[in-house]
């Protein structure tokens, strides 16, 4: 066999990408060890301007898969500021139902995808003339292309479940406290995922929750739907993203921490970006598109996290803010639009 892309890593950002590539009319192969659905802990959420990179892509999730978020609620003890997205609403929807509609429509554009299939067995992979990695933030083929070189790196830990209980708002719900940050999303009319980041390697979802009362008193009798699923969440720029025919999307080739609520809609802008640079065949200007990309992400991150560390700011922040909504919303808008 031979193909045009080779994409190693069947996930959002691996499917995405095999999307847009077939899109400009390139044959394209994904190979991923793991079967479907795969699932990832997230807060699974998708902010305005990835949806949009969805659309282009063809991909509509329906009403009944996923439902809008009309914006972002900030809460830190008696503080609370919020403002909905000013170009149209972000999306949120379970992690699996989000990779079978994306492995649904690579299929039906001609994609293959090679489940169960490792990046070892030479035997069942076709020849490429790209390869490209999108096996996660331990990527066998960032090591093997010798491209595991960072600028600098953060780790953080993130835990989430779900919960069966009618969502009570179509935001995303910031609780922060002392020591970690939980994430409320609405992920269908009767279920929402709590996700938890923190630097504690040891803290977990049912302790933290003890840190916000009124968190807790809502979930209190609330039947767990998922078991509880952790991940590492690391801020990561590497030196480069490509080496040869080689090439990296979505966390594989760096990441920002979830704080930032970035990274599945970060990933999607790859996928283009990096279609783009095939045609031309110039993988450095998706190096150059890929480093544009992620300074507004990383700066988010950067400004939350610092707000993260220093918990009497924080609260004045908020307070302020509270009391000069538009303000907010004028942030907000500017952190959210399209990055294209």
């Amino acid at each position: 066999m031979r193909t045009d892309v080779l994409v190693i890593g069947g996930g959002p950002a691996g499917l995405a990408t095999a999307i847009a590539s077939r899109l400009k009319g390139f044959d394209v192969t994904v190979a991923d060890a793991a079967r479907p659905p795969i699932d990832k802990a997230c807060g699974e959420g998708i902010l305005p301007a990835g949806v949009a990179v969805l659309h282009r892509l063809g991909v509509r999730p329906s009403d009944d898969d996923a439902l809008p978020l009309r914006g972002i609620r900030f809460l830190d003890g008696g503080a609370s500021v919020e403002a909905p997205f000013q170009f149209g609403p972000g999306l949120a929807l379970r992690r699996t139902r989000l990779h079978q509609i994306l492995a649904s429509r690579a299929s039906e554009l001609g994609v293959r995808l090679l489940w169960g299939t490792r990046l070892d067995d030479g035997s069942k992979l076709p020849s490429c003339r790209w390869l490209v990695g999108a096996d996660g933030q331990n990527s066998c083929v960032r090591h093997a292309a010798g491209l595991d070189r960072a600028s600098w790196e953060f780790l953080r830990f993130g835990f989430r479940r779900h919960y069966r209980l009618s969502p009570w708002t179509d935001f995303v719900e910031v609780h922060w406290g002392p020591r970690c940050q939980i994430y409320v999303t609405p992920v269908s009319p009767d279920e929402i995922g709590v996700a938890l980041l923190s630097r504690d390697s040891h803290l977990r979802l049912d302790s933290a929750l003890e840190e916000f009362p009124e968190l807790q008193k809502r979930l209190q009798g609330a039947e767990a739907s998922s078991a509880e699923r952790g991940a590492v969440t690391v801020s990561r720029r590497l030196r480069r993203v490509f080496r040869g025919r080689t090439v990296l999307v979505g966390d594989a080739s760096g990441s920002v921490d979830a704080i930032a609520g970035e990274g599945l809609s970060l990933s999607f802008h790859h996928a283009i970006a990096l279609s783009d640079a095939l045609c031309s065949g110039q993988l450095a200007s998706y190096q150059a598109e890929h480093s544009r990309l992620a300074r507004r992400p990383a700066f988010v991150a950067g400004m939350l996290l610092s707000l993260d560390r220093v918990p009497w700011l924080r609260r004045s922040v908020l307070r302020v803010l509270a009391l000069k909504p538009p303000v907010f919303a004028r942030l907000l808008t500017s952190l959210a639009v399209d990055q294209h």
